[in-house]
């Protein structure tokens, strides 16, 4: 089949449910590209942001041309991870040959996990654009030592730090790659170029940690969503690297999918094994080059979340590229058909994600629905969290959750409407402190992802 035709279908799958409904951080990106002018973004959001503000940026030229629409929000990540396709396809070439290169790009486009990310408007498939160019120029770095191909190397790198700080574990990877292998010219380059263009970003990294620590302190279970240390968490790295973004209920059917994934993951093994004893050393060298750089940073950021929780496993997707080049490295020389068989979990995944609404976000926009049918114009909750509501219905009234606990605050025979979302992680016991005021649950709304309860 046409690669080319492979990529429209890629592309055209992207475009289902991609006007599903934003939930709490695309809305956050929506508001801040909305309200915000360039320099304010980096002096007045950036500071109590999680992230380098060049997705934030880009996103505000962006949607200056083409509206704020679910779609529109969402087209960069569509397009991002389309042009990292093609990249892989390249790096398959240098690698190996097209053969390689057409697997390798194929796996991708359809693995479950890029194909939900590719319909985010987050930053995630920016950067994982910018990590696989940076490694199709460190692949021809190896080949010859022209100054260009090491420019554009150290630029993309660049990039995928000011896009996502967890890039800064591939990168320090790259560095200790060139020691290892006494590239010590390479090494030079891309540590001064580093260091040099960090800091220019410095200043405002120090005042998001600052604002971080604060919050770790304010947010009584903030941890468990940056993503704490513990063998769940990284186990859950190679699982969502298989079957995506999907979560089964009961969990015994989830723990179906952990064990057919160990399954999985020991056919590939033996795949290695066979590939590693029966090929010439040339791709030896490049399995053990492509292993590196996948294992490498996911060690280190266990090792750095033992200090500050991130160890979530969508904050790896940029080394995806690296996960689907290994397997087809492996399967393309030595069994090819099972190829065929990743493929089809790729793309049977996928589909459950994209046919089956129940595994798509939180769905704000049919609770906002709600609301106007029914006419109620206030609503408890976090405040911090209301983003996407007010996104799809601009004249709610939204009071602090927190507020249902205040003592010198009476309800009376007020209605009261909650949305509980985020409550426990703030650790607000809002229906203790509303039974104390008399108020009795009588109904409960539930949306997907959310809920809306009814007290009086």
């Amino acid at each position: 089949m046409s690669i080319f035709l492979i990529f429209i279908f890629a592309f055209l799958i992207r475009l289902m449910s991609l006007n599903q409904s934003l939930w709490l951080d695309e809305a956050i990106v929506a508001r801040v590209v909305s309200q915000y002018n360039f320099f304010e973004i980096i002096s007045k959001f950036s500071p109590f942001d999680f992230h380098p503000p060049l997705y934030y940026l880009f996103m505000k030229l962006w949607t200056s041309f083409f509206g704020f629409s679910e779609i529109s929000l969402r087209m960069p990540s569509v397009i991002f991870s389309l042009m990292t396709a093609i990249v892989i396809y390249k790096i398959g070439k240098i690698l190996k040959d097209k053969k390689l290169g057409f697997w390798s790009a194929i796996l991708f486009l359809f693995n479950p996990l890029i194909v939900y990310y590719s319909q985010e408007a987050r930053m995630y498939m920016m950067t994982t654009f910018f990590i696989t160019t940076s490694f199709y120029y460190f692949l021809k770095l190896r080949n010859n030592h022209f100054s260009k191909d090491l420019i554009f190397f150290n630029l993309f790198l660049i990039l995928s730090f000011f896009s996502f700080y967890g890039s800064i574990f591939l990168i320090i990877g790259y560095l200790i790659y060139f020691l290892l292998k006494k590239k010590k010219y390479f090494f030079q380059v891309t540590f001064i170029f580093f260091v040099s263009f960090s800091f220019l970003i410095l200043p405002l990294l120090f005042k998001q940690l600052i604002n971080a620590s604060i919050s770790l302190k304010q947010v009584l279970n903030w941890s468990l969503v940056l993503g704490n240390v513990n063998i769940k968490n990284l186990l859950l790295v190679p699982i969502k690297f298989i079957i995506g973004r999907i979560s089964f209920y009961p969990k015994y059917f989830y723990w179906g999918a952990v064990i057919f994934t160990l399954i999985f993951f020991v056919d590939v093994i033996k795949n290695y094994y066979d590939f590693y004893y029966q090929k010439a050393g040339f791709d030896k060298k490049n399995i053990k080059l492509i292993l590196f750089f996948l294992i490498f940073p996911i060690i280190l950021g266990f090792l750095f979340s033992i200090f500050v929780p991130m160890l979530n496993y969508f904050k790896f997707l940029y080394l995806l590229p690296f996960f689907v080049i290994y397997l087809s490295y492996i399967t393309v020389f030595t069994k090819e058909k099972f190829n065929l068989y990743i493929l089809f979990i790729f793309i049977f995944f996928s589909f459950v994600y994209l046919f089956i609404p129940y595994f798509h976000r939180e769905d704000w926009k049919s609770l906002a629905s709600y609301l106007q049918k029914n006419k109620i114009k206030k609503i408890y909750m976090i405040t911090s969290s209301f983003d996407p509501l007010i996104y799809y219905d601009k004249k709610i009234k939204v009071i602090s959750l927190k507020n249902l606990c205040d003592r010198d605050i009476f309800l009376n025979n007020e209605k009261i409407y909650v949305i509980p979302y985020k409550a426990e992680i703030w650790g607000v016991d809002y229906k203790k402190c509303l039974q104390l005021q008399g108020k009795n649950q009588l109904s409960s709304v539930n949306f997907r992802g959310l809920s809306l309860e009814y007290y009086r």
